[in-house]
């Protein structure tokens, strides 16, 4: 584990996924914003369709995004926001939309409720993946011609989406994984109760449905966030550990077009 000694000043050399450091978080989430304004826009000029995968957490790039939409006037009625997940009951429904830990809920109050009504696209152009059909937006994205580029962060355990860390599959059996509906390990509850239920980890929901890792990798483009002090550790494994479904992120070390932007609390020498 000699890349948790990696400095600040040296994080990015010899990466096996780029990484490039920014100052505050604030960069960070403009990068994303600006990435999928500029995608957008030049789909549109061409008379192309858009298809993001989108995450909840990150989501600062949000009201930068919906700023510079509004103010440049970028249509989204030819784009399709394909969640990443969502947290469920433990019967296998979707939380309640008016819970502050669905994701659902927030990209209605943070996204497209502010977006100009002229410019949003249909509803049936924001997708969430159906824990009572999976497999519905795995067929969505083939239908669509894959997905453009896929934005998100990483959890504690290297997972992206909800694709938690499988160690007793090979890297090409966990690359394989559609959507599908999961139990979260104790790891990523805690970590997010951190957050959102002020460490009330028994609080959290036990459940959640994920796009699949496939459809992740299957991305043409993949732009990660990370801002958080432990992502001093995930950012360094992400980048430069070896590729295992024990830390599913490495994975992208194999894609073509990966990047992480770190701002500067989580480029900083873990240890």
């Amino acid at each position: 584990m000699d890349y948790y000694h990696i400095s600040a000043q040296d994080l990015g050399k010899g990466a096996k996924i780029p990484v490039i450091t920014l100052g505050d978080s604030g960069e960070v989430f403009y990068e994303l914003a600006l990435e999928m304004l500029r995608t957008i826009q030049a789909h549109n000029q061409r008379g192309e369709k858009t298809v993001f995968i989108c995450p909840v957490g990150p989501v600062g790039q949000y009201p930068v995004f919906v700023r510079l939409v509004n103010r440049e006037r970028v249509s989204l009625k030819d784009c399709w926001f394909l969640n990443m997940d969502e947290y469920l009951n433990d019967d296998g429904t979707y939380i309640d939309k008016s819970s502050p830990l669905s994701f659902r809920g927030f990209m209605e109050r943070a996204v497209y409720t502010q977006v100009d009504p002229e410019l949003l696209m249909p509803p049936e152009q924001r997708v969430f993946p159906d824990p009572a059909d999976p497999g519905k937006v795995d067929r969505l994205i083939e239908s669509l011609g894959g997905v453009d580029a896929a934005f998100g962060g990483i959890g504690i355990n290297g997972h992206l989406a909800f694709n938690e860390a499988q160690p007793e599959l090979t890297a090409e059996e966990f690359a394989a994984l559609g959507t599908r509906v999961l139990t979260l390990t104790p790891e990523t509850r805690t970590a997010n109760a951190i957050g959102d239920r002020g460490g009330a980890v028994e609080a959290m929901p036990h459940k959640a449905v994920t796009l699949g890792i496939k459809q992740i990798l299957g991305a043409r483009r993949v732009r990660l966030g990370v801002f958080r002090d432990w992502h001093r550790a995930v950012v360094r494994r992400a980048a430069y550990g070896e590729v295992s479904a024990a830390f599913p992120v490495t994975l992208l070390q194999r894609h073509p077009d990966a990047v992480i932007y770190t701002n500067s609390v989580a480029a900083g020498q873990p240890f």
